[in-house]
């Protein structure tokens, strides 16, 4: 099911298991696997080599979060590597996607999904909806991505979140830092949705109130300022600062039930400096630890 997760190279071992999560399958919680896609992208692709930019860079973190007092050397993480998925076929890779998700959340292990564009979600959000049928969605991003389709296209990652609504209904999803999307996208979340536009100002109260039922939490990285996160493939400036998207996490820390998440939409090659890579990295680091409480 894995690959091998560390190679040999100039007589040094190179190591592809981002830092602290190398407990082995059958005693981990959790589980970090990639799903490096970017078919749909509709601007800037890229996605698809986060995975093997953020790897090599979690080294250049601690395993301790002063954030949350917690270190993943106390977790119990296994990181899987990033699937294997075809190019060419949208509705395969999101096939392969759902039933990875799905046996890891069947082994009764919850799992942190490094993106790749945000479509790679949805079948996610399908599996933990199956296993958790009163699921309840936290979206963190700075874009709707409730559009009916894209260009024709349903599967898209403009229109994820609409497809989470299929399955979810009213009432499950609650977004967050959206400031780009189409007026109807807007106009029809005011009866489908809890948006906040622009901020995470009532993130704290969101969590309170579905403290006891089953969350996935899934973060676009682009809900954070283009002069903090350049390395997206469609940046949206006016957003949040890296400070208010640690507050946010922090307060995840309420919900008892956090089930699956992940972190998408860093596309490397569009920051040189390496900078955009380390906030993903520090922002998995804080979901790892969040998920292993």
């Amino acid at each position: 099911m894995f690959g091998r997760r560390w190679t040999v190279k100039n007589n040094a071992l190179v190591t592809n298991a981002f830092i602290g999560c190398e407990t082995p399958y059958e005693e981990a919680e959790i589980v970090l696997f990639g799903s490096p896609f970017d078919g749909t992208t509709s601007f800037r692709p890229g996605t698809r080599f986060a995975g093997q930019a953020i790897r090599p860079d979690s080294y250049g973190l601690e395993t301790y979060s002063p954030y949350l007092d917690k270190d993943l050397d106390d977790a119990l993480v296994f990181d899987g590597g990033d699937l294997e998925l075809p190019f060419g076929n949208t509705e395969r890779v999101l096939q392969q996607i759902g039933t990875f998700s799905a046996e890891v959340l069947a082994d009764g292990k919850k799992f942190l999904m490094i993106g790749g564009e945000h479509l790679v979600s949805l079948p996610s959000i399908r599996a933990a909806y199956d296993k958790f049928p009163d699921l309840h969605v936290i979206h963190i991003d700075a874009h709707t991505d409730l559009r009916e389709d894209y260009m024709g296209e349903p599967l898209s990652h403009a229109s994820v979140i609409r497809r989470c609504h299929d399955f979810l209904g009213d009432g499950r999803i609650y977004q967050f830092g959206i400031r780009s999307g189409l007026k109807s996208e807007f106009e029809w979340a005011k009866t489908h949705t809890h948006l906040e536009k622009f901020t995470l100002d009532t993130l704290a109260d969101v969590v309170q109130s579905l403290k006891d039922v089953p969350v996935y939490v899934t973060i676009d990285l682009d809900v954070l300022d283009p002069g903090t996160f350049p390395g997206t493939g469609t940046p949206e400036p006016g957003g949040i600062t890296y400070r208010e998207l640690l507050t946010a996490i922090g307060q995840l820390q309420t919900l008892r039930n956090i089930v699956a998440a992940d972190v998408v939409e860093l596309s490397p090659q569009y920051d040189p400096s390496g900078a955009s890579t380390a906030v993903a990295c520090k922002t998995i680091r804080e979901m790892l630890l969040t998920l292993s409480k």
